[in-house]
């Protein structure tokens, strides 16, 4: 057949006479009825009532209340946003403007996308410039230094920057490891290394963050001869980190976080403009550095409200000014065990910080955890954002998230929040008056507690961790090297410094303790799974007990399909353990648990567990959606141990 002519071809004319005009504004759902919300809402009531989470006699609307949620601040996350719940567009102002709450440029992200930040932790001089270089070449655009104390030696710092271009890469010191001393001469050492006119650098002084980490340190006054001398000198260099790690890493809520930086800043300001410093000086020799979570949305708004809530203390001061912001993977959030899925922690903590518009991000190594990452989680880290930046194209829309109703509901609520904390730190006399009384350790340890809890009860899960353990991981990530990257960010209570929170911590300890075991005896703790029933009747309840045991190194061997309790109590002598744990439907549960027990106990059973909530006689405990399965684990190995 002869397709040479050009079939495709329709006279537009033609084809314009015949189409029906042009909306002014086009609406996709004009055919549809105008959607009522209190019909909507009683929908919403019955699928809710169906699924059990309310009473079939609930007052209207409970069943949205059902499903909405509470943040640690306090602030509800609903299950839908409408433009009813949104503030008005126009408080965010626009790109460049203040309050700065869409981004500090007007024509958006720098060309390149944010600065690409990598932290180095080396003490070898040779082996940290090896490695800097190499990620100088390879996508990162300024390093983050260790130095000192975990970091590279203060008088090898020519030597590890040597083939840096000082004037293109931004170098950011932390000595805070180390003493203020040693702070104090890294940054006089770099000062002394560039050109004054070209230098890009952060200096990293912090006295705040010091007295937060440590509990002691010079006042904020110490910053003031180095400030003065970069502003007059060194037009690119800021003095100053305001590092809201320490509160984040203690187990602070966001706005907590950023309630704390806010009083920090507040505190430099003071001291610097005291010296004689403009507003606009003063407040340029300051560097925010916030922690970037995997949860994506409350680290969204958490920067733009941070932007938004230093607009509002420097035009208190006389000028609104925008926060220079480095947002950094969450040590917090890291994990030792499973170490491959902190790969996707970083991923989207890194998404997050570039949404919220950070100017600089740093993703940690996902082997971070470990001690000093290898040129391979280096360079997997590096690519995380180079993928974010130049495949993705993030960095090229001004504020994705601006407009969403639930981002600009959540910045708002989540800058309250945090506004009024910063005024209860002000009223105890500032950040560092506020450190010495206590007040800060006190606060942030009431929600350090909830996310105890809530790590234990697995209502915040850690996926491979406290969530789909893998028993059988390779030895090589279990190993605990002496850290030279900052895992935790808090100090030590004994000297006063807030504490380091990690979720994952108590399950890992379990996770050494099983290894332990196994190194000892050639096999791993275990915990019979008493299964009742066909392979249907057992299976979800087992696989839920074998995914809470696993988070504790504990193995879970099963009888298998069973009809009698002679059969359980067969197969459970032939396990080798002491401990079991009853899995079946609440129907055969009523039916035969009470013997299946009572066969355990006289098979030798010193510990009897029931996956469940049924009443059963005779029972040590039960595993349920929502228990304390730190608590149970640490029940297993008691019985374990007293078996021993």
């Amino acid at each position: 057949m002869n397709t040479g002519q050009h079939t495709d071809q329709v006279d537009a004319d033609a084809l314009d006479a015949g189409a029906p005009p042009e909306p002014e504004r086009l609406v996709l759902a004009a055919e549809f009825p105008e959607p009522d919300r209190q019909e909507w809402l009683a929908l919403v009531d019955r699928v809710v009532q169906r699924a059990g989470r309310i009473p079939g006699d609930a007052a209207p609307g409970a069943g949205f209340e059902a499903l909405t949620r509470t943040t640690l601040d306090g602030i509800p996350v609903q299950a839908l946003y409408t433009s009813a719940d949104a503030p008005d567009p126009a408080a965010a102002g626009v790109p460049g403007a203040a309050p700065f709450v869409r981004g500090a440029r007007a024509d958006g992200p720098a060309p390149d996308g944010w600065d690409v930040r990598q932290r180095h932790a080396e003490s070898d001089p040779a082996a940290a410039r090896t490695a800097v270089l190499a990620d100088l070449a390879n996508g990162v655009s300024s390093i983050w230094l260790a130095v000192g104390r975990g970091g590279a030696p203060v008088a090898d710092l020519p030597a590890v920057l040597d083939g840096v271009h000082l004037d293109l890469a931004r170098v950011v010191l932390d000595a805070s490891a180390d003493t203020s001393d040693t702070e104090q001469a890294a940054a006089e050492a770099l000062l002394g290394l560039g050109t004054p006119a070209d230098l890009r650098a952060t200096l990293g002084l912090d006295p705040v963050g010091r007295r937060a980490r440590t509990g002691a340190g010079p006042g904020v006054d110490a910053v003031v001869p180095l400030a003065r001398r970069a502003a007059e000198q060194f037009p690119r260099v800021r003095t100053i980190v305001v590092d809201a790690l320490p509160v984040h890493g203690a187990g602070a809520s966001d706005a907590q976080e950023l309630g704390f930086s806010l009083a920090a800043g507040v505190a430099y300001l003071r001291a610097l403009t005291g010296a004689g410093l403009d507003l606009a000086t003063a407040a340029g020799q300051l560097e925010f550095r916030y922690a970037a979570t995997a949860e994506q949305f409350p680290t969204i708004a958490k920067l733009r409200a941070a932007r938004l809530l230093w607009s509002r203390v420097t035009e208190a001061c006389g000028e609104p000014l925008p926060q220079y912001q480095h947002a950094v993977g969450s040590p917090s959030m890291l994990t030792r065990r499973d170490p491959h899925g902190n790969l996707l922690r970083g991923t989207v903590a890194g998404f997050a910080a570039g949404v919220g518009g950070a100017d600089a991000v740093t993703v940690a190594p996902f082997d971070a955890a470990l001690g000093a990452p290898g040129p391979f989680s280096r360079r997997i880290a590096r690519n995380t954002q180079s993928l974010l930046v130049q495949e993705s194209h993030l960095a090229r829309v001004i504020d994705p998230a601006g407009g969403s109703w639930f981002v600009e509901s959540l910045t708002r609520d989540l800058a309250a929040a945090a506004w009024a904390f910063f005024q209860d730190v002000e009223a105890a006399g500032g950040a560092l008056a506020a450190l010495d009384a206590g007040l800060v350790a006190e606060r942030v340890a009431a929600v350090r507690e909830r996310r105890e809890v809530a790590a234990a009860r697995r209502t915040a899960p850690v996926t491979g961790v406290s969530e789909y353990a893998d028993l059988a991981e390779t030895r090589e990530w279990t190993r605990v090297p002496e850290h030279s990257y900052p895992l935790t960010t808090g100090g030590s209570p004994a000297v006063g410094g807030l504490p380091s929170f990690r979720p994952a911590d108590p399950y890992e300890a379990f996770r050494d303790r099983s290894d332990a075991v196994l190194a000892d005896t050639g096999a791993r703790p275990r915990a019979f799974l008493a299964t009742l029933g066909p392979l249907a009747a057992y299976t979800a309840r087992a696989g839920f007990a074998r995914n809470l045991l696993a988070g504790g190194g504990i193995e879970t061997p099963e009888a298998g399909p069973t009809e009698t309790a002679q059969e359980v109590a067969d197969a459970f002598r032939k396990a080798g353990t002491p401990v079991a744990v009853l899995c079946s439907t609440d129907a055969l549960y009523a039916e035969r648990a009470a013997d299946a027990v009572t066969a355990l106990r006289e098979a030798g059973a010193r510990q009897v567990l029931l996956a469940g909530s049924a009443d059963v006689p005779g029972l040590d405990a039960h595993l349920a959606a929502g228990c304390d399965a730190l608590a149970v684990i640490g029940s297993v190995y008691t019985a374990l141990e007293a078996d021993a």
